[in-house]
């Protein structure tokens, strides 16, 4: 079919551009190296011989506003699920990094002569680790993940793309969690429990109420910050006893055949995390300062949103814990990742971004090894929405960074 509309993205409400005349979309269904099922979409630009590739790994891309201001610039675009679309409940990197692999594996033998990544936000930190793991050796890969599951990563076919663009990528999902995860909470059964001597929404701690800046003083802050490492600490020490029990189990399943192994290697232990939007950053705009607004990526209110069923984490097996979202654990963050970046790269930082701040930007762009990379700020919000009313788009601001850099190579 040919694409002639205006696309919005992620459910955020930010319209992107018309796609040019003659596109033609089609849906595959791609086979990874461990037996999943993916999905993606090719927009196709006729005469096309480049194509860059839109993934994260826990959101579904299809109408991502970038991919029409991309094929504006001559590019064709791949759009890819995950095996884990919207669902953190089983989202293990290693896994992802197969799926990614698919798509690449699949751009290549269409014929594009050159392969890009695209990674927008949690996608950054995906297809930084995707990089890292394709560039090595295949007996140097990982061969597990955190929690001990075999993945076959060595035995996978994992093309390295020939360049790297990313937008407001933020650090890893274990590095956002391990300073939005409210520290205040005393009991992990418990949605309200709290230790008014660690929460950022209490006044007495420096809050200042819906809307207005917070002034948290450097004390409270050092505390708070441990206390954060401290709870993470808690839920990888039980989420490291589900797994290890389970990996026994199916130990035992392997050398008796008992029915019973099988059943306690495979019965879920879901962990559920609460209280994951409290990061001072959120309230306290003296903190890493940049243009953003009042409020975390979910909305203007964190001190409610926190209560929310909505959040980082919330529910999770044991692997997923560990592979995502364990600060502690996880491989999947972009600055350890970054070391293995040495293809061609472009970094676009949002100024107005509430999950990649600056110092955190900084850092990821220094740790990436390219001698070929650029850094460049541009305003917008982190999922692309103007600062301002009549001001253009993240996206659209994005796109005249990255119009150039693309053609200049």
């Amino acid at each position: 079919m040919t694409a002639a509309v205006d696309r919005l993205g992620a459910g955020r409400d930010v319209a992107g551009v018309a796609f040019p005349d003659g596109v033609v979309t089609t849906h595959h269904e791609l086979a990874t190296a461990d037996g999943a099922r993916v999905l993606g979409l090719l927009h196709r630009l006729p005469g096309s011989t480049a194509v860059v590739s839109l993934m994260h790994p826990r959101q579904q891309l299809a109408h991502h506003p970038m991919a029409g201001h991309l094929l504006r610039m001559g590019l064709s675009v791949w759009t890819q699920d995950s095996r884990s679309p919207n669902n953190d409940l089983s989202l293990v990197h290693e896994q992802t990094l197969l799926d990614a692999a698919a798509g690449q594996v699949f751009l290549r033998d269409l014929g594009f002569e050159r392969r890009l990544v695209f990674g927008h936000s949690g996608g950054g930190p995906l297809f930084a680790f995707y990089i890292e793991q394709a560039a090595l050796a295949p007996e140097a890969r990982l061969a597990a993940g955190p929690a001990g599951r075999p993945v076959p990563l060595a035995a996978a076919d994992m093309p390295v793309p020939d360049g790297a663009l990313f937008l407001a990528p933020h650090p890893g999902q274990g590095q956002v969690l391990r300073y939005c995860i409210d520290p205040s909470v005393v009991d992990e059964d418990d949605p309200l429990s709290a230790d008014p001597a660690l929460d950022m929404y209490d006044e007495a701690n420096g809050y200042a109420g819906p809307g207005n800046p917070a002034s948290y003083a450097p004390e409270f802050l050092a505390r708070y910050r441990a206390a954060q490492q401290a709870r993470i600490e808690r839920i990888d020490a039980l989420a490291r006893g589900h797994a290890d029990r389970a990996a026994a189990a199916r130990a035992r399943f392997a050398s008796t055949g008992d029915a019973r192994d099988r059943r306690a290697s495979l019965a879920p232990m879901v962990i559920t995390t609460y209280r994951t939007d409290a990061d001072p950053r959120y309230t306290d705009p003296s903190l890493d300062p940049n243009d953003r607004h009042h409020g975390s990526l979910f909305g203007r209110r964190p001190d409610l949103t926190n209560y929310g069923l909505v959040g980082f984490g919330r529910l999770t097996t044991p692997d997923a814990w560990l592979s995502t979202w364990s600060a502690n654990t996880s491989n999947a963050g972009f600055e350890r990742c970054a070391a293995g970046i040495h293809i061609p790269t472009l970094y676009v930082e949002l100024s107005g971004d509430a999950a990649a701040f600056p110092a955190d930007a900084a850092r990821m762009f220094d740790a990436i090894a390219a001698t070929d990379k650029t850094r460049v700020v541009v305003r917008g919000q982190h999922f692309g929405q103007p600062l301002a009313p009549g001001e253009p788009t993240g996206y659209a601001a994005a796109a005249e960074v990255i119009g150039p850099w693309l053609a200049a190579r």
